[in-house]
């Protein structure tokens, strides 16, 4: 049997910028969610049958009232999510980094709609998780600073118990863990899980990036005091070296399926092109056995392999990827997201039936705010996007186009505008906040067809009309959207945009569709 068997699946289940995976199952149907960072709306939903096909069932934060972007940077925002279902309930406690920090929201229905925040007094830190013990009291856990600390990264995963009525903490506060490693920094993602008698406390330790891991302990006692496994850690890549394929592997989630099977859903990168991730990190599963107690992860080869044998578990259809959107519904497909909250109304599926139409805002990419500018994840190391629009710039301020953007300050625009009495397209890399027209050439078409395709760190921009295309620059680096420049913790995106850089506009965009093909 060979690993393209249809008995095989391959990871990342959630290719492109998908970190932070939590997981939960009810019944025979599994539900995941993953972080969002500055992008809206937030916590995208996923449900699958058989853990290996994923359906985007919706977001989780999808109104303005629950999610306020304003102003931060793009690597702030929201946290490492964690979804739990009791009673009837969905529950997700995440945390709004820059704003009002953890909160929880419900939801009947995974789907949504799902509850306006629940702001949790007195819960300091990041990462929070909830833990419902057969008793029936519920535990909210985190991470923040120790106490005690003396380091930068000496964190402790923390305990109280939840009154789910009021929403509020209660009791005393528990010091649980502060790590598997010696001098460990920044313990944090926890999870707590009840299985044959013990409580399983599972972290990621070791920071997102080349040493991140995942650690283990147990208790008799759900307060403690936890037991690191002697395995430790039980999961990690950081032994392996830059150079191999799957990197930074860890935050973790556990799942039972009705059949007893153990698996993990973690995050993980691949870089390419030596080690950067353009795609940011993405959701993998593993599979996991029990040994003397003890999880046993990936067993036989103990790292994360691009595939294993499937689940048993019946199998759910593929989610087959739209390639094409050509704006026809009155909504946005679940797909796309702005950046940070949308307080103006600067789109429109309906003003012209079949396009995307974007009102020219006044807001610079590179500004921290919420710019016109509606886009998906990089999901591919190789791809290509297209994109039909009918625009005409009034005077030099006014662009529209392609977006890639890694970040406010990192970011690459094939844009067209105009030079005097001329249209142009231009291809524009700002990199770190500075930006240099790479290639530009005049246009004398309203309809233009504009195809980016990557090959690897190589980015290629195409345009011209339905007859023939003309090369406008290749083999631009693409180095500039991978965090390990640009900073921060999120993925490449690459969508449509409209502004009049710092000037008021009546002028709009107008999108026929947009094409994304992994290649």
């Amino acid at each position: 049997m060979t690993k393209t068997d249809c008995n095989y699946f391959s990871n990342p289940i959630l290719p492109g910028f998908y970190p932070d995976p939590s997981i939960c199952r009810v019944n025979d149907d599994y539900y995941l969610v993953t972080s969002s960072f500055t992008y809206f709306p937030g916590l995208p939903i996923f449900h699958s049958k058989d853990l290996v096909n994923w359906k985007q069932i919706g977001h989780a934060l999808d109104r303005t009232t629950q999610l306020d972007l304003d102003e931060l940077e793009q690597s702030q925002g929201i946290y490492a999510p964690t979804i739990r279902y009791n009673k009837g309930l969905f529950y997700i406690a995440c945390t709004n980094v820059g704003k009002k920090g953890n909160f929880i929201i419900t939801a009947e229905k995974p789907e949504g709609p799902w509850s306006e925040p629940y702001w949790v007094d007195d819960a300091p830190g990041i990462d929070p998780s909830l833990f419902f013990d057969d008793d029936g009291k519920v535990y909210f856990m985190g991470t923040n600073d120790a106490p005690d600390g003396t380091y930068y990264g000496d964190n402790e995963i923390w305990m109280r118990e939840l009154d789910t009525q009021k929403m509020q903490l209660t009791g005393p506060r528990y010091g649980l863990w502060r790590g598997a490693l010696k001098n460990a920094v920044w313990p944090e993602g926890p999870h707590i899980y009840k299985i044959n008698g013990y409580y399983y406390l599972m972290i990621a330790e070791g920071g997102t990036d080349y040493h991140h891991s995942v650690t283990v302990a147990r208790s008799k006692s759900v307060t403690g005091p936890y037991e690191g496994c002697k395995g430790n850690p039980i999961l990690t890549h950081r032994h392996l070296g830059r150079k191999y394929p799957i990197a930074n592997v860890g935050h973790a989630d556990l799942v039972e399926t009705q059949n007893g099977e153990w698996w993990m859903v973690a995050l993980a990168s691949r870089p390419y092109g030596g080690y950067f991730r353009n795609l940011g990190r993405e959701t993998f599963l593993i599979p996991v056995t029990w040994e003397d107690g003890w999880p046993v992860v990936s067993p036989l080869s103990g790292k994360v392999e691009f595939s294993y044998e499937r689940p048993k578990l019946p199998s759910d259809n593929p989610v087959k990827a739209e390639v094409c959107d050509n704006f026809d519904n009155d909504k946005l497909d679940f797909i796309w997201n702005f950046v940070r909250t949308p307080r103006e109304n600067f789109y429109s599926l309906t003003d012209r039936p079949g396009y995307l139409r974007l009102k020219l805002s006044p807001v610079k990419i590179v500004e921290e705010k919420n710019p016109a500018y509606i886009g998906r994840r990089q999901q591919h190391i190789n791809f290509k996007a297209k994109t039909i629009m009918e625009f005409s710039p009034e005077n030099e301020n006014e662009a529209a186009g392609i977006l890639l953007i890694q970040n406010n300050n990192y970011h690459i625009r094939f844009e067209c505008t105009c030079s005097g009495e001329k249209n142009i397209i231009r291809l524009v890399v700002c990199n770190n906040g500075e930006e240099s027209v790479i290639s530009q050439k005049e246009i004398i078409h309203k309809r233009i067809h504009m195809v980016v395709q990557a090959c690897g760190q190589d980015y290629s921009f195409y345009f011209g009309d339905e007859n023939q295309l003309t090369e406008l620059a290749v083999n631009v680096d693409g180095r500039i959207l991978s965090t390990d420049v640009a900073g921060g913790f999120i993925g490449a995106y690459v969508g449509m945009f409209a502004s009049s850089n710092g000037f008021e506009s009546d002028n709009t965009a107008d999108f026929d569709l947009f094409e994304y093909t992994g290649l």
